[in-house]
């Protein structure tokens, strides 16, 4: 069995949980132990890895790359980044990297390059254009795009990959891989594997078929947000019928890869806002914890962080808050949902088999559904849930009023 079949993330942004400038600076203030602080509390909570935004040299927020060799000095430096994945590596954590390879800052030297060259030059090859400018990422102009069909950039993006799986990571999470298109990803994908053949690589995919996309890339998963978007929908709605399509395609999607699941990442609004009543948090979380994929936490939700994320100049900043230097300095509000997180991460490392499970559904109405969970040795596993204001009975298993109930064996 592959060690993902048992991993569990705790995803984390490391520039702002570090409370780090919000620009780039030279100067070097080391602040990886401020996140291995975490370490103890985030095995307190169950998991065993560590998910994590961009550490890479970059002018703001971590996606405006500027070197992918050099650790960000607002973190600190390699031997920072060395010591922290050693004491990581010690209380078994695997771990997992953002690499933001479609697109670069306007300030990297490749972009200069390209810029003194134009787009018929060498260096020009490197870049997208647009007549005789560089593409931009979504429109934003201080993104630009790396030409993947240019065989250097492939060369590059490989070299910078093997070398940190080199250096003791895990594994890699590909960001915005939908924007450069899952053929462009086999060549790199089958030369990383070809060294590194136990690495993770996981796409940021948002639209289209999570599985076509797999098979053509060559991927491990991708980011599972169909149910992501069916679990808080669904809930605020009362409307379970949602959550039983988007489940039906989940089980399809699980019988060929293992999906990468969550209720919040560092681009959306925490779920704990996102839900228009508090009380189906809870949930939220027990379909995080017993549906098939791989999971991750973001972290805060375990304490039930709010934070809504907006359309605007630093509009993530909210779902993205500084964490205290230790867990003591935790506000006490958060202890009853962390207590919750800590008995369903419990509940998953007793039935590792949910990773695969095999799912089906009974019993839907707006309110109630019940969740049969199947392994290949013949365990078993039933959620059921409930968001309407009454107790009820659901295939035979009492849930109270706006609660859920699991039946294990």
């Amino acid at each position: 069995m592959s060690w993902t079949e048992n991993v569990i993330w705790w995803h984390l942004y490391p520039l702002r949980f570090v409370d780090a400038e919000s620009t780039y600076t030279a100067e070097i203030t080391h602040r990886f132990g401020h996140i291995a602080n975490w370490l103890d509390y985030a095995i307190e909570l169950g998991t065993n890895g560590l998910l994590l935004a961009p550490i890479f040299a970059s002018t703001s927020h971590g996606y405006d790359t500027l070197d992918y060799h050099r650790i960000d000095p607002r973190l600190g430096d390699e031997a920072d980044f060395d010591k922290f994945l050693r004491d990581a590596k010690a209380r078994g954590f695997r771990v997992c990297l953002d690499g933001v390879f479609n697109h670069v800052s306007e300030d990297h030297e490749i972009v200069r390059r390209a810029l003194a060259g134009g787009p018929g030059s060498e260096d020009g090859k490197w870049l997208k254009w647009s007549d005789s400018y560089p593409m931009a990422f979504e429109g934003n102009l201080d993104l630009v795009e790396l030409n993947f069909a240019h065989p250097p950039v492939v060369d590059y993006i490989v070299d910078v990959m093997i070398h940190w799986l080199d250096r003791g990571v895990d594994g890699w999470r590909l960001d915005a891989a939908f924007a450069v298109g899952a053929s462009s990803w086999r060549p790199i994908i089958e030369r990383v594997k070809a060294v590194h053949p136990d690495a993770w690589i996981l796409a940021e995919l948002i639209h289209g078929d999570y599985g076509d996309f797999v098979a053509e890339s060559g991927v491990d998963s991708v980011t599972q947000y169909e149910l992501w978007k069916a679990t808080w929908s669904s809930l605020n709605d009362h409307n379970l019928h949602e959550l039983n399509h988007a489940l039906g395609r989940h089980a399809a999607f699980c019988e060929r890869f293992r999906p990468q699941t969550f209720v919040g990442n560092h681009d959306t609004t925490r779920i704990a806002t996102k839900l228009a009543d508090p009380r189906h948090v809870p949930l939220a979380a027990a379909l995080l914890m017993t549906l098939p994929g791989i999971p991750s936490i973001y972290a805060g939700d375990e304490q039930g962080f709010t934070g809504e994320k907006l359309d605007q100049a630093h509009g993530d900043d909210a779902v993205r808050p500084p964490f205290p230097l230790t867990p003591a300095g935790l506000a006490p509000y958060g202890v009853e949902t962390y207590a919750l997180y800590q008995r369903l991460v419990a509940l998953r490392r007793r039935n590792p088999w949910l990773v695969a499970a095999r799912l089906t559904t009974t019993d839907v109405t707006n309110d109630t559904m019940r969740i049969a969970l199947a392994g290949p040795g013949g365990e078993q596993l039933v959620l059921v849930l409930n968001t309407a204001d009454e107790p009820a009975v659901v295939g035979g298993v009492a849930v109270g009023a706006h609660g859920f109930a699991v039946v294990e064996g």
